[in-house]
């Protein structure tokens, strides 16, 4: 990681907050410059993350850097993945004391112009992490690709179980700003380094408790081709979130704490497992043995399924408004 120019100090005449854009490169030598030039002045750092790209990201960026200043460029030898370039810019800007971190591609799909309205809520104190959802206006979502619409409604679901965000939607969302109170506190270095990594920072979010919100923003689909594929990610994700669903539960209702929610979801698993090993073992031996279980038999295997489905709606109802509502930020201050 080689750094190509030198950025400003915070002056007293400049915004108050001092805002940094990270940018992952690669591939993205036909886009790259537009985007860089369509950055406004209230941004007051650019940091480029060339991730081992073979097609010219790095001169891009140097090229434009030598007509700003704002621009710095970080360097990867080898391609490690879009959340190691993330991670790399994160960490830059927070070496340079940047107070929101907005994480934006460097493919043109979404417009840097909407910088603004993305970090206001950062600006006002009512969120600690602020993500795109191009999913808000119906508009928007019948100029996507219908592949793009499929996916995302199938890893959204997942997302909010692991993460413990029911209240977001598109997870992938690649545009995104955070405030720097929660970016030193999350470890960098444990996130997933490829295009899990906004995904996996949701669940690590939550596990400080952080306020995450939604801001409705259009997306732009041209000649782009995106590293993601869309029917792969629906493969593999899933696992990826049932592991972050198994820690935030164990994080957030045993470790942490243990409340009634936490007695539900015993509950609820030790009914359930009875209820469903010992109906099956009693249906088996019934056709082994070529006779009808009792009524009794038949409760005894039902009745324990019953009540701990019970428990684990009432598990989920409580996760479900169990969503940070106080900004990590404001209690810092």
């Amino acid at each position: 990681m080689a750094p190509s120019t030198f950025i400003p100090s915070r002056s007293e005449s400049e915004s108050k907050l001092q805002i940094a854009v990270v940018i992952p490169c690669y591939r993205v030598t036909a886009q790259l410059a537009n985007v860089l030039a369509a950055i406004g002045p209230e941004v007051h750092q650019i940091i480029c993350v060339i991730d081992g790209c073979d097609q010219g990201s790095g001169r891009v960026a140097r090229e434009s850097a030598q007509g700003d200043a704002r621009i710095h460029v970080a360097e990867h030898q080898q391609n490690l993945g879009v959340g190691a370039a993330c991670a790399t810019g994160y960490r830059v800007a927070l070496e340079h004391r940047a107070d929101i971190l907005v994480k934006l591609d460097g493919d043109g799909q979404m417009s840097p112009l909407e910088i603004a309205a993305l970090i206001r809520p950062l600006e006002r104190g009512d969120a600690d992490y602020v993500k795109g959802n191009r999913f808000w206006n119906l508009q928007d979502v019948q100029n996507m690709p219908v592949r793009r619409v499929i996916g995302n409604i199938g890893l959204t679901f997942f997302s909010k179980l692991s993460s413990g965000y029911w209240n977001i939607f598109d997870p992938t969302n690649g545009f995104t700003a955070m405030h720097a109170v929660v970016a030193q506190r999350i470890p960098w270095q444990r996130l997933h380094r490829g295009y899990f990594f906004e995904s996996d920072l949701l669940f690590h979010l939550y596990t400080l408790r952080a306020v995450v919100v939604d801001q409705p923003l259009p997306a732009r689909y041209a000649d782009e081709t995106s590293g993601l594929s869309e029917w792969k990610a629906l493969l593999s994700f899933p696992i990826y979130h049932a592991k972050n669903f198994v820690k935030r539960i164990f994080y957030c209702y045993f470790l942490r704490d243990f409340n009634l929610a936490s007695l539900n979801l015993l509950i609820a698993i030790c009914f359930i497992a009875f209820g469903t090993i010992f109906g099956a073992t009693q249906w088996i031996r019934g056709i082994e043995q070529q006779q009808f279980n009792s009524a009794g038999t038949v409760m005894l295997a039902a009745l324990p399924l019953i009540l701990g489905w019970q428990a684990l709606l009432s598990f989920l109802n409580f996760d479900l408004v169990n969503i940070p509502t106080r900004p990590l930020q404001r209690q810092v201050r």
